[in-house]
């Protein structure tokens, strides 16, 4: 664990501590510490930010990538499809012919879809393990390491591809994949042990955030460097060497918490013993209470959220490049800069749908759950309503962008809304919860641009219009879940010792030590879990 030795690490993990003992200062630590006037908990947000945004930059390249990637030989005879949009790429004779020397792969629709796909098969492999590694060991190195990984597999892309092809891509896709599977249960843990309740909508949209901030930068980058026929390569030496420069960044300046943080102000260190809701030492030692966390009726509604939203924002991340490009017909320059509009939107958005939920529970005007209630069903619906309208615009190239970007824009309550729940259910196992939520709901990533290939083999209007359509179903139907059974208040399995177990509990004990006793009214609100009375650091 960041700056503890190895006996500090033992004393945290086994005994019920408040903080763990703090090293006194050297010269050096002094010096930061009078330097850094920023609070901690806002750098981390911004280097959160950036590793996210690292993230979703490595991830999406290929999406762009590969329309030029593929050679496309399919004479004007082959299909003819009535709704086809004029093009702005050059035409000669009954072929579509644009300048892309580097185009020299042969894959078909559901092939690119399987390769699209792969990297989510390693996403959804390693979120429970990311999350018990960070829970074990603190988020900082797992989340390090594992994107440093992506980097590293990010650079080896080209080469692979010319050695083993479509297989060999697919493979690489999956490894890329579980270097990121742990990014999101460490940055969740990172937080519940960083941010006070009060502080947590605004700053998961930061954070989660820097999700839109990778796919505007992703594709506006990959846009110039695709144009005017450029090999493709340069796309993956680009963005690799973006992750490392983030992994440097982020070994120095950021830490688990912030009893292990060498250089966080004394001020900053008593705020945040004193209102973080986090019980860590004291439960560090007990097993996951997996028999409670997969009885939890909230649990399940902000599984099935997450599945929602996934499945609308996997089809607009993975496909709208293809769809912009092969149906409304932009050429590849364009289509990365449009393409970025629409996350634009959402990470705008996301800002101020977070100030508005922080303001309003702030003020009293409604409670956490209907605050997560309300910014989810944005997200939710109103992203459905508008692919709809999009997908019956035709060839009006721009009113489709349009209500694309509005769509995003929309999307941007999300995080405001289930994305910071599991810190209000359980702050104490929020990489666990997190890493089981994403688990799930990454199939859904798994399943579109397979799905997509599928329903749509010649790339028409017609048939995207029918995956909007299942789009559309799959973003009301989990929402209409999540609505009715969802929850904003900490779940008494994420601190037994302190709410006790429910009437009628037949599951056995979930704590290893004593069995603690029932309180005859639990209310389940934001209470503080450290003993602020100890250690000021």
């Amino acid at each position: 664990m960041d700056n503890l030795n190895e006996a500090q690490a033992h004393n945290l993990l086994g005994q019920k501590t408040s903080v763990p003992e703090r090293r006194k200062d050297n010269a050096l630590t002094k010096t930061l510490r009078q330097c850094c006037f920023i609070p901690q908990r806002y750098i981390l947000g911004v280097m959160g930010l950036l590793g996210v945004c690292n993230a979703y930059t490595m991830r999406v390249c290929l999406n762009l990538a590969i329309t030029q990637m593929v050679n496309k030989t399919k004479s004007g005879g082959f299909h003819f499809d009535p709704d086809a949009c004029p093009s702005d790429e050059n035409l000669d004779g009954n072929s579509t012919i644009s300048l892309r020397p580097y185009a020299i792969y042969d894959w078909d629709e559901a092939t690119q879809g399987l390769i699209l796909s792969g990297f989510y098969y390693g996403y959804a492999a390693t979120q429970v393990p990311g999350g018990y590694l960070a829970e074990r060991y603190g988020g900082k190195w797992t989340l390090g390491i594992g994107l440093l990984s992506t980097a590293l597999f990010t650079f080896l892309t080209p080469p692979v591809i010319k050695i083993g092809g479509a297989m060999g891509l697919f493979i690489l896709r999956v490894l890329q994949g579980m270097g990121e599977g742990p990014t999101m249960p460490a940055l969740m843990i990172m937080l519940a042990r960083w941010v006070p309740p009060h502080e947590r909508s605004f700053q998961g949209a930061l954070v989660f955030g820097g999700a839109q901030i990778g796919n505007i930068f992703g594709s506006f980058m990959s846009g110039i460097l695709l144009d005017d026929g450029r090999d493709w390569a340069y796309v993956f030496y680009f963005f690799g060497g973006f992750g490392l420069v983030w992994f440097t960044l982020w070994s120095l300046t950021c830490y688990s918490t912030p009893n292990t943080h060498p250089f966080i102000s004394k001020k900053e260190l008593n705020y945040l013993n004193n209102n973080v809701t986090t019980a860590e030492n004291k439960t560090a030692k007990d097993p996951v209470p997996w028999k409670a966390i997969l009885r939890s009726a909230p649990v399940w509604a902000l599984v099935w959220a997450a599945v929602g939203h996934d499945w609308g924002y996997y089809t607009m991340v993975t496909d709208l490049p293809k769809y912009s490009h092969d149906v409304l017909k932009f050429d590849i320059a364009t289509t990365g800069h449009l393409t970025a509009l629409p996350y634009m939107a959402m990470w705008v958005s996301s800002f101020i749908f977070g100030y508005v939920c922080d303001l309003c529970i702030k003020k009293g005007w409604h409670t956490i759950k209907t605050g997560r209630i309300i910014h989810t069903t944005i997200a939710a619906t109103g992203p459905a309503i508008c692919i709809i309208l999009a997908s019956y615009s035709g060839c009006d190239r721009y009113a489709a962008m349009a209500y694309f970007v509005l769509s995003m824009a929309l999307m941007g309550g999300f995080y405001s809304g289930m994305k910071v729940n599991a810190l209000d259910l359980a702050p104490n196992y929020a990489g666990t919860l997190t890493s089981l939520v994403n688990t799930t709901s990454t199939f859904a990533g798994i399943v579109t641009p397979y799905l997509i290939g599928l329903l749509t083999p010649d790339s028409t209007l017609a048939q995207w219009r029918v995956a909007f359509w299942v789009c559309f179903a799959v973003l009301v139907g989990t929402n209409v879940v999540y609505c009715i059974w969802a929850d904003g208040e900490q779940q008494w399995w994420d601190d037994v010792r302190q709410f006790g177990y429910p009437a009628g509990w037949k599951h056995g004990p979930l704590v290893r030590e004593e069995n603690p006793e029932q309180p005859e009214s639990v209310k389940l609100s934001d209470t503080k879990r450290i003993d602020d009375s100890k250690d000021d650091g």
